[in-house]
Parts: structure tokens; C-alpha cells; sequence
């Protein structure tokens, strides 16, 4: 559909673009705006404030890790179908808008609900009727109205439909055209605009209420949540008990399909799980006792993970060498990475804390080979691939169970 006949008037100024992603050079918007360059459309435009990301995306440089996406980025934009500006200006230059901002809860651990219509009301000089305006950022639930509302008062007649992200981190270039996309909207007319765009991508969409798809995301990110705390919690019962919860873990896995998504133990983390299992308590009005016991065994880990050390080794007297800060293998994303607190707790009461991560660069960070040669203890913090086959003769804290020698601690 046309901004013409949507408006009755001709918008010439709006042909300049296909789509434009705010905040799109994020690692949501980026592969997003890379995926639908590769799929056809001639003009992607990514507006970010973020002027260090902006110039890398324009001289075909990912700012960040993610797999299989380098090379398409790069001939986008030798092709000049992708580009990147820090101009507000451009929202005004297509009929497609996506937003992509993150959605944080603040220093007292309550969801922001303003992240979304700020960042449209930075640019809301620059919006024009007849828009499509496609929030995908995960929302505390209210805030598609909340947008629709402001979106009004602003005297702007655009259509605006929710269709949340639904990627894992490094696997965005196939789970883009591979997942089914929810797409919810107030309106019919809405609602087919958006499902038009996205079946650019894929033929699977779910038309969903903007109410029911925001909940749908904040019950997928919860219930992995939750798993992870319950195979964490199991953890920790057998290895108070001096047994090996892996080899339990097998035996329960083993052809038996009641138990076989039965996640192993280890630090969940990253910039969804915690803050999405956050917000869905607050939309119960803290009511909330599963997700809030969550939040307890996984952000707690990492200190049961020290007190236990703190039973094999004299922590004063002991050098740690804590290898991956990222929050997940294979990722340089350190965002709420659970090893930095794990840090923190070893930081006052070890003798010294040694870290190290293959692809997170940091002047605090010590080469491998160094962290080998120094400490007198290993953390697995991060089950990086690089950590498979560690040669070494120091103890090794292993709650992955990745070097094959069990995950008791």
C-alpha cells in the first residue's frame, strides 16, 4: 500500500526508502536491516544514535559478532542498498518504519516503558501520515497502546503494529527466514501492512493481538528463564550431595522425550532473560513467586559457585583465573554477563582474579596463556568452544560439564 492512498496525497519524499530501522544498528536492527537488504528491498536505512556503530556500518564493518552476517553487510552496502546516518531526518524517508531500541529496567528494577516512545518522539518532527510504524523491541505489556496513544496526541495518522524479534544471538541470518513472525496489530489494515513487510523475510506469520503477542514474548523468555533456574537448582542439590548432576542429567535425557529439553547448568544471563522475567513480575503487580524464585537460583549462582570454592581452596592464598566474560559461547556480548559478577565476588576474597574471553576485547583482560600459567584455579565462566580441550593440570570449576570432567564444584 501506497502513502498516497493511504493519505489521498502525494508523498514524493517518502520514495527515497524502503524501510528505515531506528536504532538500527543494534544487534537486533542490524541483522534485521542486513536480512531484508539480502531479500530485495533496494533501500534499507539504519538511524542510530550511536555515531561509532553508524561510520563502521557504512564502511561494511560489523560492530559486533554475528555469524554469517559480515559478508552480506558488505555487499549491501557496495551495492548501496543498506547505509547508516545518525540523521533523524531520514524516518521521514519511507513508508516502513521499524523501531528497535532496547527496553531497560531502571536502577530499582522496574521496567521502562518510556524507551519506546522516546526514541519516536526524538524523531516525531520528522514522521508523516500514512506511515507503518513496526515496534519490535520486547515491551512490557501496555506499551504498543501506550505508543498508539502518544503517536495521537501527536496529530499523527500513521498505522502502528507490534512484531517482536524472536532471534537467538548469533544465529539472527537463518532464524530471521526460518522462525514464524508474530505480527499484531489494532487494526486489519495494520495488521496486513505489517504481515506484507515481514513476508519479505518469511511465509509464517501468526496474527496475534498487540495485548496477546506482547505477553508471548515475555512468556518465551520467561519460561527459558525458569528452565534454566530449575536445571541450576538441580545442580546444586546433587553437588551438596557429592554427585555429578550431569551423569543424572544423561540418564534422565537418555530416549525419554518427557525430559529431553531438560537444560544442563550454567549462568543465565544476557540483555532478555532477567529484565524480560522483571517485567512480567511487574505486570503482576510483583505477584509473581515462580519468576521472582528464578531470578534468586540464577542471579545467585555465581556466589553458591565462590562459597563452595571457598570449601576446596584457602580464596585468600588462591590466584582465579575466570575464563569468558561473555554471556553466552561464542559471543562477545557482555551485556548483564553473569561473569563479571562472579568477578566481583572473587575480587573480595580471592587472592587475585585473572580474566579472560577470546572475543571480548578489554585492557583489563589477560591472555589465556597467561591465565594458565598464573592461576592456581579455573573457572569455566562462559562455555566458549576454546575451553574444550584446556591443557592444563590446575583444578577446574566446570559447571558446563564442557571439558568432560564432570560439573561438580
Amino acid at each position: 500500500m501506497s502513502l498516497e492512498s493511504f493519505t489521498g496525497k502525494e508523498s514524493p519524499s517518502l520514495s527515497t526508502a524502503d524501510v528505515v530501522i531506528i536504532g538500527g544498528c543494534g544487534r537486533v536492527g542490524l541483522p534485521l536491516g542486513i536480512a531484508l537488504a539480502s531479500r530485495g528491498m533496494l533501500s534499507v536505512t539504519l538511524y542510530d544514535i550511536d555515531a561509532t556503530a553508524v561510520d563502521k556500518v557504512n564502511n561494511g564493518t560489523m560492530p559486533f559478532a554475528e555469524e554469517g552476517a559480515a559478508k552480506p553487510l558488505r555487499e549491501a552496502v557496495d551495492e548501496g542498498r543498506l547505509r547508516a546516518t545518525t540523521d533523524a531526518a531520514s524516518v521521514a524517508t519511507a513508508e516502513n518504519l521499524v523501531v528497535v531500541v532496547g527496553t531497560p529496567v531502571d536502577e530499582h528494577l522496574n521496567p521502562d516503558l518510556g524507551a519506546v516512545p522516546r526514541a519516536l518522539e526524538r524523531c516525531a518532527d520528522h514522521l508523516s501520515d500514512g506511515q507503518l510504524i513496526m515496534l519490535r523491541s520486547t515491551v512490557h505489556p501496555g506499551v504498543t497502546a501506550l505508543t498508539e496513544r502518544l503517536l495521537e496526541r501527536l496529530g499523527k495518522n500513521v498505522d502502528v503494529a507490534f512484531c517482536p524479534e524472536r532471534i537467538a544471538e548469533g544465529k539472527a541470518m537463518t532464524e530471521l527466514f526460518e522462525l514464524p513472525q508474530l505480527v499484531a496489530a489494532r487494526s486489519d489494515r495494520a495488521g496486513d501492512r505489517a504481515e506484507k513487510f515481514f513476508r519479505t523475510l518469511t511465509d509464517r506469520i501468526i496474527r496475534m493481538e498487540p495485548e496477546e503477542a506482547e505477553l508471548a514474548k515475555l512468556f518465551a523468555n520467561t519460561w527459558r528463564y525458569i528452565k534454566f533456574a530449575t536445571a541450576n537448582q538441580f545442580w546444586m542439590m546433587a553437588n551438596d550431595s557429592g554427585l555429578d548432576f550431569e551423569r543424572i542429567r544423561k540418564a534422565i535425557t537418555f530416549e525419554y522425550p518427557r525430559a529431553a529439553d531438560m537444560p544442563g547448568p550454567g549462568f543465565a544471563a544476557g540483555p532478555c532473560l532477567l529484565k524480560d522475567t522483571l517485567q512480567l513480575a511487574a505486570f503482576t503487580g510483583n505477584n509473581f513467586v515462580l519468576g521472582h524464585t528464578a531470578m534468586l537460583i540464577n542471579e545467585g549462582l555465581p556466589l553458591y559457585l565462590v562459597s563452595r570454592m571457598e570449601r576446596r581452596f584457602t580464596l585468600a592464598e588462591t590466584r582465579v583465573g575466570v575464563l569468558g566474560m561473555g554471556f553466552k559461547a561464542g559471543s562477545d556480548d557482555v551485556r548483564e554477563s553473569l561473569s563479571f559478577k562472579l568477578r566481583r565476588i572473587l575480587n573480595a576474597k580471592a587472592r587475585e582474579t585473572l580474566c579472560t574471553d577470546p572475543y571480548v576485547s578489554d585492557p583489563r583482560f589477560t591472555e589465556l596463556s597467561e591465565v594458565l600459567r598464573r592461576a592456581d584455579v579455573l573457572v569455566i565462566a562462559t562455555p566458549h568452544a576454546e575451553y574444550r580441550n584446556l591443557e592444563t593440570d590446575k583444578p577446574v570449576v566446570d559447571l558446563w560439564g564442557i571439558t568432560g570432567r564432570g560439573v561438580k564444584a
